[in-house]
């Protein structure tokens, strides 16, 4: 594939409040949360430039001046970064329609996750696979510490101590063609809502199996948890 082709744009979303996070993120918003010594969303441009992103738009809102003092215009990174500010909260995918001069395949991505996908790999697949999305996928573990009940007719059917299941979750990185943005409404409206469009429009999404290293700092033992693993191996994440 030759390198004009490949994806030179990304949206960050990073226009939350954070509120599993409070009161933290009074003080500082998520995207700018050190994990190490360095802002999450710092290491996520870092490795965008890496793979051949050129320009960088960061969706904002919630304490976006502070978020443009830290980030700047983006030189300091090696890519442009501009801004596109909601005045209020629409959601993860209505400040899409916002954005001005979108290329024909972008990249979105949340501004709060920690991660090694390799982001050349994934455009290229999106590239591929010729569809209008691309969602990269993870197997997530979850516990549960109750012992679960199924019932029928009156009784228990099946008893289970402390089930572990496991779910295939959205790593809230996505690869998107332009052509999505007629699927989204002007009003709030989120990710999980839009790909319920493109499937009930026969425009299924694509996946992208990933078994790397994944963890976002939606509260805050995911960012203990996130910010033990950078110290102990940031050559992992950061180009």
């Amino acid at each position: 594939m030759r390198n004009k082709r490949l994806i030179k744009q990304a949206v960050i979303l990073a226009g939350g409040e954070g509120r599993r996070l409070l009161p933290y993120t009074r003080v500082l918003p998520k995207p700018l949360w050190p994990v190490g010594d360095i802002p999450i969303v710092e290491t996520l441009i870092r490795q965008l430039a890496k793979a051949g992103i050129k320009e960088i738009i960061m969706a904002v809102g919630y304490q976006a001046d502070l978020i443009k003092i830290i980030l700047g215009d983006g030189k300091q990174f090696g890519v442009r970064i501009r801004y596109s500010h909601e005045q209020k909260p629409l959601g993860t995918a209505a400040p899409l329609k916002k954005i001005t001069r979108l290329d024909k395949n972008f990249l979105v991505l949340n501004g709060d996750l920690l991660t090694d996908l390799p982001f050349k790999d994934f455009i290229r697949a999106h590239l591929k696979n010729n569809v209008p999305a691309t969602v990269a996928i993870f197997k997530r573990k979850v516990n549960i510490d109750f012992g679960v009940v199924e019932t029928g007719d009156g009784y228990i059917s099946k008893y289970l101590e402390k089930p572990v299941l496991r779910y295939s979750v959205s790593m809230g990185i996505y690869a998107f063609n332009r052509d999505v943005l007629k699927y989204i409404p002007n009003r709030k409206f989120d990710f999980p809502d839009l790909v319920n469009r493109l499937i009930t429009a026969h425009q299924n999404p694509a996946i992208y199996r990933f078994k790397g290293r994944w963890l976002d700092i939606g509260r805050p033992d995911d960012w203990e948890k996130a910010d033990r693993l950078f110290r102990r191996q940031p050559g992992l994440f950061l180009p």
